[in-house]
């Protein structure tokens, strides 16, 4: 399907800005405030003003505007005091974490649902090989089963939330979580019943990032563990030993499959997904985009062109945390080929803006189209 620059431009600023989900925000004085906001523009907006193309991949790659987090995050702070104050009012005892895109900033959204995690500290779980099990240190094993405590604990958010905000929509159908928006909420927010697992590292280092939680699937029903705060860590800690470069790719990645998706391609890749392949590019290459920016689209056209020609070893890459392949799909490798090609279409007129010989060409070679694009420097993008 034929791409269409400036469409994807506008619904860029329309993601970012928070305009496409006004419906998810119901409150007036959140919705009067995205509207007023929505009217300013970014300073990507002032850049390669002659190159849609240009300007589109450099905007892709920024972070959301911070005061549309800072919101996320409180209005997530919100939901988790009345949930904490109904729990603890009925004798459960609860504490709360945030997992997802929004507290890595990665999130590709003015109005970008929050995940919650609402961890119970009544019941635990722990790999009994693990250090601390072998010396004792847990307690003899509880009646109650994870399952029982979580359907509980799903049952009890449920109607703490109908309760505590009867204006707004809440969404009890998830097998996973619990949606609320709307009413006097700013913010989309999913609240994850859950509980710790302690993992054999955990017990040995101490460290929350080591540390698995537990969640509810009740359509099923069963349970899964999760290692969200491992992920986070590890792509926080690539991103800042490559100036910024990792988080920028994944934005990137993130934008064009929404906008592809929007023109009817199908890219059955999950954001989760999207992360943990840039997680495996070249780091030294993403680390050229502290110099020039367009060097992190240049880098994720290649990995992703690598990964399509060598099915085999995409196929062996795992999530971060270590804990599944990526590509575990046919569906995810179907995603994969079609990011691929439109990032490499994306390079493709970016490049062709930058080189007038390159410009000259219906489909310029990708390897020509990279150095053309690697070789800009700040003051060329400004």
């Amino acid at each position: 399907m034929a791409r269409d620059i400036n469409k994807r431009l506008t619904q860029l600023r329309t993601r970012r800005g928070g305009l496409d989900r006004l419906n998810r925000v119901n409150e007036s004085l959140a919705v009067d405030t995205i509207l007023r906001k929505s009217q300013q523009q970014e300073p990507w907006e002032k850049r390669a003003l002659n190159k849609p193309n240009t300007r589109y991949a450099l905007g892709a790659m920024q972070a959301v505007d911070s005061d549309y987090t800072r919101i996320s995050i409180e209005t997530a702070e919100r939901v988790a005091n009345q949930l904490k104050n109904g729990l603890n009012a009925h004798g459960d005892n609860v504490e709360f974490r945030l997992q997802g895109s929004v507290p890595l900033d990665i999130h590709i959204r003015g109005v970008s649902d929050v995940d919650l995690l609402t961890l119970s500290t009544d019941f635990y779980t722990y790999d009994r090989t693990g250090q601390r099990s072998q010396l004792g240190f847990y307690t003899s094993p509880s009646s109650r089963t994870s399952i029982g405590v979580l359907l509980d604990l799903r049952g009890a958010c449920e109607n703490i939330l109908i309760s505590s905000f009867p204006k707004a929509e809440v969404d009890t159908t998830g097998g996973k979580a619990i949606a609320i928006s709307g009413g006097s909420l700013a913010r989309p927010v999913d609240v994850v019943p859950s509980h710790w697992f302690d993992t054999t590292a955990y017990q040995v280092s101490g460290q929350e990032h080591d540390r698995a939680v537990t969640i509810l699937n009740k359509k099923v029903p069963t349970t899964l563990d999760n290692w969200p705060f491992l992920h986070i860590k590890k792509i926080n800690d690539v991103d800042e030993a490559v100036s910024g470069g990792l988080k920028k790719a994944i934005r990137l990645c993130k934008n064009v499959r929404s906008d592809a998706e929007a023109e009817g391609t199908s890219i059955p890749l999950p954001s989760f997904d999207i992360a943990a392949t840039m997680y495996h590019a070249d780091y030294q290459a993403l680390s050229q985009g502290s110099i020039y920016e367009l060097a992190i689209l240049a880098e994720a056209q290649r990995h992703l062109d690598h990964l399509v020609r060598n099915i085999e070893h995409a196929k062996a890459l795992r999530v971060p945390d270590g804990s599944r392949r990526i590509f575990d799909s046919d569906d995810k490798i179907r995603g994969l080929h079609n990011l691929s090609n439109e990032i490499d279409d994306l390079l493709r007129e970016v490049a062709k803006e930058q080189n007038n010989f390159l410009a000259s060409l219906a489909e310029p070679p990708l390897d020509a189209s990279r150095i053309a694009i690697s070789l800009l420097n700040a003051t060329g993008l400004s």
